[in-house]
């Protein structure tokens, strides 16, 4: 009986060198189960491995030879008995004297090593992040494109179409560090598809609105808690779990994911509002939302554990996660250590600058600033995506730079310039394309959210593990200062009739970010890890 389940093993092998495609996008485990040693642990860390074969599993609703379970022989010395554990083990000296392939009369011939993954899996978890973020972003973006359309059709003033900006703001910040607490509990899959779904019902019943509070309801209420559940503390999450090489690199890379949206979106949404109405963006917003939450389904893993491997660059398993209780008492307790110490009001201040001075202001109000200038809004809906072109590079950039130097001196240089451009900004504006506002965006958008490597980095090294949790914290905090300036500007404009005052604000906002950052003090980075190859 042995010799024959032996024979089925190395058929079975043959015919799935690798793990077959449905293992892959829909996790069964329970069909393909990776065999341990005596204590508990996975054999290897690739997968799948190269020495690895087939066996049958017994099974009584899978007939009388079960289902296949993958061993790794080299755990078992030839002639022995392999250990007990969870997969039966073929003993190879019953391979010895097997049946051949073709039949029970011969020696069952070499069986062909499987060949090791070209990619590790940790990029393509990446990959599903960034499409995720991508539109995320583009969601978030559309409100700036609808503000003078609402004002011309309903006559509502900019205070009350920011107010609803400002409430998104918030409860895109707010839910950061809550909704990283529910990934550890309920799994980053399950999180990120809810929260696409409510993205799509919230701007959908956005057609249908007739009151400001209906607009503050859905854009404001349910987008912001969907598009919150998927802000900086999911790519946190993925990073740190997925990456022990190339962190800031990876960072950096889903960072810039919001600048790509809006590449994307911004163009897309300004045409479909001049040429349809605003009713057909909210329609896409709505639609796109539903699509993204397909690769999630199929492709988003939750750690590197079940599929049997290690986080990219590491050597070593990482320690198991800890059982913790309840999300919101999680989070409660890591935002009350955190407050304790000095490193986290510095970070939170100057986050909550950099909200301001990005998604608060430029974000929410530049396109209707260019306008009261004489510009059209399709124009400056293009130079609004094309700070996201260059925010993209300067992104991704940052990230490297975080690898190799000082995350805290970073900050510095990034505030300092990104102040210097803010007071120059209103002497730059005119009533057509003009190569100083190009220079703006230019410069601008290489600054835009190079921050977040950087704080990103100085949260894993202040606090850990609990990094992820923190760091929404913290973007919570970018996001207040996004909202109440988003609702100022807001009022500034009708008030004075210009967005001057909240740029020169901005500027000196800057400024004191810049010292919030010379007062860190970067922990020690640590030895350099091995950056193994893409492939």
């Amino acid at each position: 009986m042995a010799a024959g389940r032996a024979v089925l093993g190395v058929r079975a092998a043959r015919r799935h060198p690798i793990r077959p495609l449905w293992a892959i996008l829909f996790g069964h485990r329970s069909r393909f189960v990776r065999a341990r040693t005596p204590d508990g642990r996975f054999p290897l860390p690739g997968w799948p491995d190269s020495d690895e074969s087939w066996q049958p599993r017994p099974s009584s609703r899978h007939g009388p030879f079960g289902r296949l379970g993958r061993v790794n022989e080299a755990n078992a010395p030839t002639g022995t008995a392999a250990p007990a554990g969870p997969v039966d083990r073929v003993d190879p000296a019953d391979l010895a004297g097997s049946a051949g392939p073709a039949d029970l009369g011969g020696a069952a011939g070499p069986v062909a090593p499987a060949r090791a993954p070209r990619v590790h899996y940790a990029w393509v978890v990446a990959g599903v992040a960034l499409l995720v973020l991508l539109g995320s972003a583009g969601f978030r973006s559309t409100p700036s494109l609808m503000m003078d359309a609402l004002h011309t059709e309903f006559g509502w003033s900019m205070g009350t179409i920011s107010s609803a900006t400002s409430v998104n703001l918030s409860l895109y910040g707010l839910t950061a560090p809550f909704a990283a607490a529910l990934m550890d509990r309920f799994g980053v899959r399950l999180m990120v598809v809810c929260a696409l779904l409510t993205i799509s019902v919230g701007s959908g019943l956005t057609m249908l609105m007739r009151e400001p509070w209906q607009l503050v309801l859905c854009w404001g209420v349910l987008v912001g808690l969907g598009s919150g559940s998927m802000a900086g503390a999911f790519a946190t999450t993925v990073t740190g779990r997925w990456f022990r090489a190339r962190q800031g690199l990876v960072t950096g890379v889903l960072t810039a994911a919001g600048a790509a949206g809006n590449l994307v979106f911004l163009p897309l949404g300004a045409w479909l509002v001049q040429q349809h109405g605003w009713r057909s963006a909210v329609v896409v917003v709505s639609l796109a939302a539903s699509a993204v939450a397909v690769p999630v389904l199929l492709l988003m893993r939750e750690r590197p554990a079940d599929l049997g491997l290690l986080p990219y660059g590491a050597t070593e398993p990482p320690p198991a996660p800890a059982a913790e209780g309840r999300a919101l008492a999680r989070s409660l307790r890591v935002l009350r250590d955190a407050a304790r110490t000095r490193a986290f009001w510095l970070l939170a201040a100057s986050f909550a600058i950099c909200g301001a001075t990005t998604a608060g202001l430029v974000g929410t109000h530049f396109i209707p600033a260019a306008h009261d200038h004489g510009l059209p809004v399709t124009t400056a809906a293009s130079l609004l995506a094309l700070i996201g072109v260059f925010d993209v590079i300067g992104t991704v950039a940052s990230g490297w730079f975080t690898d190799r130097f000082d995350a805290g001196g970073l900050l510095v240089v990034y505030y300092a310039l990104r102040g210097l451009s803010l007071l120059l900004l209103p002497q730059l504006f005119a009533g057509s394309l003009e190569p100083p506002i190009l220079a703006f965006v230019i410069f601008y958008g290489l600054d835009w959210v190079a921050t977040v490597p950087p704080t990103v980095a100085l949260c894993r090294q202040y606090f850990g593990e609990d990094a992820p949790i923190v760091f929404g914290w913290v973007l919570a905090c970018h996001q207040i200062g996004a909202a109440v300036v988003a609702g100022l500007a807001g009022v500034a404009r009708d008030a004075l009739g210009d967005y001057d005052l909240a740029w020169y604000v901005a500027g000196g906002l800057c400024a004191f970010a810049v010292l919030l950052c010379l007062a860190l003090r970067t922990p020690g980075r640590g030895t350099d890890r091995a950056v193994p190859a893409l492939s």
